[in-house]
């Protein structure tokens, strides 16, 4: 069974940074990976996904703020988040491609923006 371990969140002051980590256990190099994040009160949303080869692709929100990259030697993905607006607050997971079946989530990692 593949485990989901989300690090790195926190409270920051807009315009701050912090970058996000996910653990997998188990197979990771084969898949198409993604970040999603669940604000109060609304459904998880997709952020950010990147190819087993690289390729990514973003949210509009999050577009030359936000970058996804992967180590498939660690079985882990990252997420790089700049200029942090309030608007980007909630939980953030990871998991696969939003066309893949998903594995159980983790816990996620809980990003406040606040002044």
């Amino acid at each position: 069974q593949v485990h989901l371990v989300e690090s790195g969140g926190g409270l920051v002051q807009p315009g701050g940074s912090l970058r996000l980590s996910c653990a997998v256990s188990g197979i990771f190099s084969i898949y198409f990976m993604a970040w999603y994040r669940q604000a109060p009160g609304e459904q998880r949303k997709l952020v950010a996904q990147i190819t087993t080869g690289g390729t990514t692709n973003y949210a509009d929100s999050v577009k030359g703020r936000f970058t996804i990259s992967r180590d498939n030697a660690k079985n882990t993905v990252y997420l790089q988040m700049n200029s942090l607006k309030p608007e980007d607050t909630g939980v953030y997971y990871c998991n696969k491609h939003p066309s893949l079946p998903k594995w159980d989530w983790g816990q996620g990692t809980q990003v406040t923006v606040s002044s």
